[in-house]
């Protein structure tokens, strides 16, 4: 008895030991804070007033007020996109701002360009292409040259013609701004069929597919989230935005048989060329025709 006593003794004091030295340790260690307790991700306010090109957003309706919550969240916790969707802003809203002025066209829709190719000249999975994102057809509906030497769906000024063009029309034949927005997405023809097969006169109560119900609801967004960086917590330096290149024109009416030659005897490199001038395709300007283009020139 006595040595079990004995045994149970010295257990409890290895016991208290451990703990003791344990306990030591863990006051000894910084204090580690669950993620959550330095970095919330909050419920956005959904703004009592919005509009697209003046006309307001009826906010009041549930299912609306649900899609443009969807959209707001999407764009301002899509930290990474959203800043640099703000950076390349800076950049090309420069030159599509008065443009659309020239045209008449409402300068909300600087924002449908964003939604459309978040400013970067790459093709969509259907073969759309620019940064309006025209489908071939389209662009040579409305004058633009779409071949494998030459695709003016790249030339931002010439695709911004033709996007107000087609606003213009989808306006005069819907009878509103947000209307022709929804049409720049699927098209005219279905929108007027939509419309009449539900016996509505807006976008708001219209049921569309999935995309479409979505897409005038993301312009949205844009617009109140670039219009309003810091109000979504983006933080940044006006250094820190990007800027479009100085440039002076260079008219030619032949054919370039060496791009890269041409771009040299201009004093710039074959890319520095090709960057500002994406609708030339190739590395040769064919011209059969002896069209006159408009060929930027960086300034170094």
């Amino acid at each position: 008895m006595n040595k079990y006593i004995r045994f149970l003794s010295l257990i409890t004091i290895v016991f208290v030991a451990v703990l003791f030295t344990n306990t030591i340790s863990q006051a000894n260690e910084p204090e580690i804070k669950n993620v959550a307790e330095s970095y919330e991700i909050r419920a956005l306010k959904i703004p009592s007033y919005m509009e697209l090109a003046g006309e307001r957003v009826p906010l009041e309706k549930g299912d609306v007020k649900e899609h443009m919550d969807r959209e707001l969240l999407v764009n301002t916790y899509w930290q990474s996109n959203g800043l640099l969707l703000i950076k390349r802003a800076n950049k090309f809203f420069p030159v599509i701002e008065p443009l659309l002025k020239k045209y008449g066209i409402p300068d909300d829709f600087k924002y449908l360009c964003v939604a459309e190719s978040a400013l970067i000249n790459i093709p969509s999975s259907k073969g759309a292409a620019g940064y309006w994102h025209f489908m071939p057809a389209t662009g040579r509906e409305y004058g633009l040259e779409v071949n494998k030497n030459v695709d003016e769906r790249y030339n931002l000024e010439k695709s911004t013609r033709v996007a107000a063009e087609y606003l213009k029309r989808a306006k005069k034949k819907l009878g509103s701004w947000t209307l022709a927005a929804a049409a720049y997405n699927a098209g005219n023809g279905r929108i007027s069929q939509r419309l009449k097969q539900q016996k509505v006169d807006n976008y708001y109560d219209l049921l569309l597919n999935s995309e479409t119900s979505r897409y005038v609801f993301r312009i949205l967004a844009l617009k109140e989230v670039l219009g309003n960086p810091s109000k979504y917590g983006f933080a940044y330096d006006q250094d820190d935005l990007y800027t479009y290149p100085n440039t002076y024109e260079v008219k030619v009416d032949t054919t370039i048989t060496n791009i890269t030659n041409f771009a040299k005897k201009h004093q710039v490199t074959y890319k520095d060329l090709k960057i500002v001038n994406p609708w030339l395709r190739e590395s040769r300007l064919n011209n059969k025709s002896r069209k006159t283009y408009t060929i930027k020139i960086p300034m170094n």
